[in-house]
């Protein structure tokens, strides 16, 4: 089964809303994981709310450090805005998604950033499903 890490600075809005997209759209067929280069204390609440919209309920996560040992342990590494923080190893696979922060923005601002999220996932699965 592919593992797929999402990392970004806060794991608080973009990492989950992703994490919560390819749980919802793959199920059991891809194994998910998120972290962040310095997590915050929770999930940024308008994020909750953009994917509570989208029948996704994210409330239970919580945001988690970045560790070496997830990036072994994924087979596709996607980076939202971490630079410099994500280890990189050999042979696995990295993407970097230019996403706007949804930290501070309201919940006009943060459903493009949800849409758009789940685009590159349903892409993403179909990449790894295939």
């Amino acid at each position: 089964m592919p593992s797929v890490l999402f990392v970004c600075v806060h794991n608080a809005g973009r990492s989950q809303m992703a994490a919560g997209w390819l749980k919802h759209l793959a199920g059991d067929q891809i194994e998910v994981r998120s972290a962040g280069s310095a997590p915050a204390d929770q999930i940024n609440p308008v994020a909750v709310e953009a994917m509570r919209e989208a029948g996704i309920d994210i409330t239970e996560e919580q945001p988690k450090v970045l560790t070496a040992d997830a990036v072994q342990a994924s087979d596709v590494v996607i980076t939202m805005g971490c630079g410099d923080a994500c280890p990189i190893f050999p042979g696995k696979r990295y993407e970097d998604w230019k996403l706007d922060d949804p930290a501070g923005q309201g919940i006009e601002a943060v459903r493009p950033i949800r849409d758009e999220i789940r685009t590159r996932i349903e892409k993403l699965i179909h990449e790894l499903t295939d």
